[in-house]
């Protein structure tokens, strides 16, 4: 069974007993919880939307530590102005500890086909238009 979180702007699949690097997050309990944008479970069901609503993802903090550094190099021709700077991002330990589908969900049922829409009526068709080289009566 695997699932598809959100975190930090950023999508991850994960499955049970994976470590994953999210951007920081300030934890104040034991495990965080977080809800799926997708679940596939066992069976090979797959769950979005409505079907994955009650599903959680549970993880428990290992620590902290900071990812690779970032080299930024701003430069402008002919102007004598090059600045360097970097960047680490703080990122946090996740041990995915479980993922729970929760009793709303069900698997798929087969889609019944739906009914097809009544057809509009068909509108009047309009006379014939004047061509602009012929003159109309009364006109200049």
């Amino acid at each position: 069974m695997y699932a598809v979180i959100k975190t930090g702007g950023k999508q991850q699949r994960v499955k049970p007993g994976d470590v994953i690097e999210v951007e920081r997050i300030v934890h104040e309990g034991e495990t965080i919880s977080f809800q799926p944008l997708l679940v596939v479970d066992d069976d090979g069901a797959t769950h979005i939307g409505k079907g994955a609503a009650g599903a959680v993802v549970k993880a428990k903090p290992l620590g902290e530590k900071k990812g690779e550094k970032v080299k930024v190099l701003r430069y402008r021709p002919k102007t004598g102005y090059s600045k360097r700077t970097g960047h680490r991002q703080l990122l946090t330990l996740l041990e995915i500890e479980g993922i729970e589908l929760g009793a709303g969900t069900k698997k798929a049922e087969p889609k019944k086909a739906p009914k097809p829409a009544p057809k509009p009526a068909p509108k009047p068709k309009a006379g014939p238009k004047p061509k602009p080289s012929e003159k109309v009566a009364g006109g200049e």
